[in-house]
């Protein structure tokens, strides 16, 4: 395989990386969901510039996609600190959710109504913590009793 048909390669998976990610990016609301989407988009460039780097037979490529995983890094602790954040204020992940974090004076920008949670929030066991013995239900209380006469 030649060169010229090994970079050909590099660059239609670099392409087809960033046009996934382009398409997860504008089609979805979850903001984690575009989160992934918008990192999908960074590997499949990092994988040209390497490509292209590999291409000339030198090292920037390589340095730049270094410097790109280092914003990138960066950019993922905050978009974590800012999911966060929306959830625990809106306990959704909606990217329309943000409306609500817009400054006083701005106008809301609404171009399709928020449906309705329509989703009770679950209800989730209680784990009794270590070394205690859990309680009993009633009927649990009933069957001892009875194997105790038994």
């Amino acid at each position: 395989m030649g060169e010229v048909q090994l970079l050909h390669n590099y660059l239609v998976v670099g392409a087809l990386l960033f046009g996934i990610g382009l398409v997860g990016l504008l089609a979805r609301r979850n903001m984690i969901v575009m989160f992934l989407c918008a990192e999908m988009m960074l590997q499949g460039v990092s994988l040209s510039l390497v490509a292209w780097g590999r291409y000339h037979n030198n090292f920037d490529g390589q340095v730049l996609v270094i410097v790109i995983l280092t914003v990138a890094a960066c950019e993922a602790a905050t978009a974590l600190a800012l999911v966060l954040m929306l959830y625990h204020h809106t306990d959704r992940l909606d990217i329309a959710d943000w409306q609500s974090l817009r400054e006083a004076n701005q106008p809301a920008f609404i171009d399709e109504e928020l449906p309705a949670d329509i989703h009770p929030k679950p209800e989730w066991p209680e784990l009794t913590p270590a070394g205690r013995e859990a309680p009993l239900s009633p009927e649990k209380q009933d069957e001892l009793r009875h194997r105790l006469h038994v």
